[in-house]
């Protein structure tokens, strides 16, 4: 009874903040903020990256890239620990929560799990038409959930790579999947405009949200499993209840198309990441190969998840947006972009 009763006033703060979340910056409100602040910049892929995560123990991040590799690199001195290269471009990379697996998708349609501890050749999971856009492994890292280009999700045993179930029902395109953090749901997002949540053990379809206008291109879990975000095409980013799909704050700003969305691993924060407005810079950018000075830049938000507040907008990419990610134990936060470079913010709470 009290989580729930926790739950609707979170609920309700956060629906009456909504119209405060343009808000440029956190000054003036009340309550703890985050501050980020740029601490190194990776360099070394040569095509557009695309998904970042971090390893369960913070100690290191993986990077994808459309070159067909992922990087490796340890945290705490920036080094490059290993380069696994793909047949293909890599569109999304995630770890198991023990840290001993990685698991990826790529243009060539197939999901791949990847041993850290041997780094033997990694497991083929085969069984997509088209590109895989989103991979995920569950808590307990028994299944691997993957959507793609071919409008299904596909649910696999991690153990052998045996496929389990194939998810149908959307429209277009899959280019987001998240498991629930207690492993019963699996969310997906789709260029259809909207979200479904499934049954990870039988598959079947138990909602689906319809809160945005255009393409859903990206969705997270909250850690407490209560809140759904999501962004889209039409440059907002929306939490949604889990357990009825009610929306609760939408989180508007600038961007116009909105790439990322996560959470931090406390619950508090909400990161997002797109392509910002400016179509002045963007035709620029086609005509001469570089964004006009002065026009706006890609930019990464981040919000509290309390009341809808804006923190901070980081303009140091200067192209496209296309992942951002908070360690788990709260003190960085990495973003990619088409810029190909990844970017390690240091992370503060102040109060």
């Amino acid at each position: 009874m009290r989580g729930d009763r926790l739950s609707a006033i979170l609920a309700i703060a956060m629906s009456a903040a909504a119209c405060r979340a343009s808000q440029p910056s956190r000054e003036g409100v009340p309550g703890p903020a985050l501050v980020a602040r740029l601490d190194h910049t990776f360099t070394g892929h040569s095509g557009i990256l695309r998904q970042v995560a971090f390893s369960p123990d913070s100690q290191v991040l993986a990077t994808s890239s459309v070159e067909g590799t992922v990087k490796l690199w340890r945290v705490a001195d920036r080094s490059l620990v290993n380069t696994l290269t793909h047949p293909a471009g890599v569109t999304s990379v995630a770890f198991s929560r023990d840290g001993q697996w990685l698991i990826t998708g790529s243009y060539d349609r197939v999901v791949r799990i990847w041993s850290l501890h041997d780094r033997t050749l990694p497991r083929l999971l085969n069984g997509h038409s088209e590109t895989v856009w989103s991979v995920a492994i569950s808590p307990d890292g028994t299944h691997v959930a993957s959507g793609g280009e071919d409008r299904t999700v596909r649910i696999w045993r991690a153990l052998d790579g045996a496929p389990l179930r194939t998810l149908e029902g959307h429209t277009l395109n899959v280019w987001s999947v998240r498991f629930s953090p207690d492993g019963q749901l699996v969310g997906s997002g789709s260029f259809d405009r909207t979200i479904r949540l499934w049954h990870a053990d039988t598959g079947a379809l138990l909602r689906t949200i319809s809160d945005h206008t255009e393409a859903v291109v990206c969705i997270d879990f909250s850690p407490d499993g209560l809140w759904l975000a999501s962004g889209s095409d039409d440059s907002s980013a929306v939490v949604s209840r889990v357990k009825d799909g009610a929306r609760v704050a939408t989180l508007t700003g600038g961007s116009n198309h909105i790439y990322s969305v996560a959470f931090s691993a406390d619950g508090q924060w909400l990161a997002s990441g797109g392509r910002e407005r400016g179509t002045l810079g963007t035709l620029w950018k086609q005509i001469v190969g570089n964004r006009l000075t002065g026009a706006n830049r890609p930019t990464i938000r981040l919000w509290r998840v309390s009341d809808g507040a804006l923190m901070q907008a980081l303009t140091n990419h200067r192209d496209d947006v296309w992942s951002v990610a908070f360690s788990p134990d709260g003190n960085w936060l990495a973003s990619s972009s088409e810029d190909r470079t990844v970017k390690l913010w240091r992370l503060q709470v102040t109060r």
